[in-house]
């Protein structure tokens, strides 16, 4: 077993207390077997995770801290935010736990910025209830990508399967004009550099999804992929990026044709994560790639229509775990490789 000090340090927003993330959590980590690889830090208050135990009937020791320091490297720490009781209607959306939730988000990527916790993983939060003048961003990665360096590409990642986007939280009427060579440009190199120093791949190979039904068709159902896709993709072949594309979206997942690549990346929201969920629902993970630091999350959300029920299935909270640990080790590994080329492994 790693040391307390070795040990990676997890980060964890509680998200919707009034959802499902809380439960995730501690069904994640009554497996004993997680505390051989991190020491994860809950960043919310003892009282309000006691309460979920007991409405779930969980069995799971709670170890309560004040500092990041006192963590206690085989326990579910908690880090008390509050002293007073939480007030929770499980199942229901408020406004009030809707500022706990961002509470603990706010606090999690300050430590994660001063290097207190190695990773951060989110659980989910409701993008209405966490709105206010102190908050007014759309979710976490508009937050992250102004609180961290870099830029951020949101992407899905299974084993076998990794989607990025080109526009995220946009609506429908605003993603044409919003695709240019530059954004596309921007994400191709962003995911490039992910899948080389957070996963691995030394030549990635990479597919762009058209815009328009068929690729627009000759510019019969739009023009934006031939006079925006087609060259941009055009260009970076020249600059030697093994991308290739555009292709039709409609057909692209069901005739297997992502399995010959490394990742693809999509236009818009729902042209990448309706089949990423429907290929990989409650397995996959929303990893916020581009940032100086990793954030990743479980690929729902709060599920209000099933909390407090016990019913919750916690598998991609706990894949969102495995792949912070995962991906840290690749990029350090990484980074300590490019800082010494010459070194070699014995």
């Amino acid at each position: 077993m790693k040391n307390k000090k070795n040990k990676i340090k997890v980060g964890i927003s509680v998200g919707d207390l009034n959802g499902i993330g809380a439960e995730v959590i501690l069904k994640t980590f009554q497996n004993s077997m997680m505390f051989e690889m991190c020491t994860p830090i809950v960043f919310a208050s003892t009282k309000a995770l006691s309460y979920q135990k007991k409405v779930l009937s969980l069995k799971i020791d709670l170890h309560g801290i004040v500092n990041i320091n006192n963590a206690f490297p085989n326990k579910l720490n908690v880090l008390n935010l509050w002293k007073e009781p939480v007030p929770m209607s499980l199942g229901k959306p408020t406004a009030e736990i809707g500022r706990y939730a961002v509470d603990s988000f706010i606090k999690a990527v300050e430590a994660l910025k001063k290097g207190e916790i190695d990773v951060l993983v989110t659980a989910p939060f409701n993008k209405e209830t966490i709105q206010s003048d102190a908050f007014d961003f759309a979710g976490h990665t508009d937050y992250l990508a102004q609180e961290l360096d870099g830029k951020p590409l949101m992407f899905m990642i299974t084993d076998n399967l990794k989607i990025g986007l080109v526009t995220d939280h946009v609506p429908i009427k605003y993603v044409a004009s919003q695709i240019t060579p530059e954004k596309i440009r921007d994400k191709i190199e962003i995911m490039q550099r992910s899948l080389i120093q957070d996963f691995g791949i030394e030549k990635p190979e990479i597919a762009v999804l058209g815009l328009n039904p068929h690729c627009g068709d000759g510019g019969i159902i739009g023009k934006e992929d031939d006079e925006i896709v087609r060259p941009t993709i055009e260009q970076l072949k020249e600059e030697g990026y093994l991308v290739f594309g555009p292709y039709a979206s409609d057909s692209f997942f069901g005739s297997d044709n992502y399995k010959k690549f490394d990742a693809v990346l999509a236009m818009y929201h729902d042209q990448g994560l309706i089949p990423f969920k429907t290929l990989s629902f409650g397995k996959g993970v929303n990893f916020t790639a581009g940032l100086n630091k990793i954030r990743t999350s479980p690929d729902h959300g709060t599920a209000y229509e099933i909390a407090g029920k016990g019913a919750a299935n916690p598998d991609s909270f706990r894949e969102a775990v495995y792949k912070a640990i995962d991906i840290y080790k690749k990029r350090k590994e990484y980074m300590e490789l490019s800082e010494n080329p010459l070194q070699t492994k014995l």
